[in-house]
Order: C-alpha cells, then structure tokens, then sequence
C-alpha cells in the first residue's frame, strides 16, 4: 500500500539515499533539508507519514514534530525519527510529541520499510 510520506533530513546524500528507497517501495513523498521547510509542507498538503532526523541545525526534529502535533492543523500524521542515539528522555520527549517510531543510524533501507510496515499494520 503506498503511502504519501514527507522526508526530513539535513544530510543531503542520506536523503537522497532514502528518497530512492521511498521510491523504490512505491511511495509518493516529497524531501526537504529543515524541520523550517517540514513545517511549510505540512501546512501545504496531507502526509501520513513524516520521517524525519532528529539532530538538524536551527530547529531540531523533536520540536518540529512538537509543532506540528501542537500548532498545525496535521494532527494524524505519524511521525518516526531517525537518531544516532535515542536517550530515555529522548524518547519520552518524542512520545509527548506524537513520535510513532524510532530508527537508529546507520541502518539500511529496509529498516525504514519495516518500521512503515509496523505503522501501517
């Protein structure tokens, strides 16, 4: 089942990385580079799923994800995190924020289809 997915991350060449895979598994996405530009698609159009870094310059995932659950009219979006390390607080901070899933790095693309597989079930 493809699903309409929004791509958030920084590092341009692991974004382009899993925009392949997004591709690859059928899915309609869209990539930016900021949890700023993030929030801009958010307000454009739908998404059912936002994946996104959560260590990013200016604004990190974590708050994106706050706002998005807090200011924005998107409010059934799920939302999974992508993190070098995901602390207690980390988590717990993303659990208040609505943060479905978790997926550490470096991992491979499937650990992103399975964790889209989990959501979807």
């Amino acid at each position: 089942m493809a699903i309409k997915v929004l791509l958030v991350e920084d590092d341009r060449a692991l974004r382009e990385a899993l925009a392949d895979t997004l591709l690859l598994a059928g899915h309609d996405y869209r990539a930016v580079g900021s949890a700023e530009e993030a929030l801009e698609a958010v307000e454009q159009e739908p998404f059912s799923l936002v994946v996104s870094d959560v260590n990013m310059p200016n604004m990190d995932g974590l708050t994106m994800a706050e706002k998005i659950r807090g200011e924005l009219v998107n409010t059934t979006v799920n939302i999974i995190m992508l993190t070098t390390e995901s602390s207690p607080a980390m988590k717990e901070r993303g659990k208040a924020a609505g943060v479905k899933g978790w997926i550490v790095k470096p991992f491979k693309g499937d650990a992103v289809l399975e964790a889209f597989r989990k959501l979807a079930s």
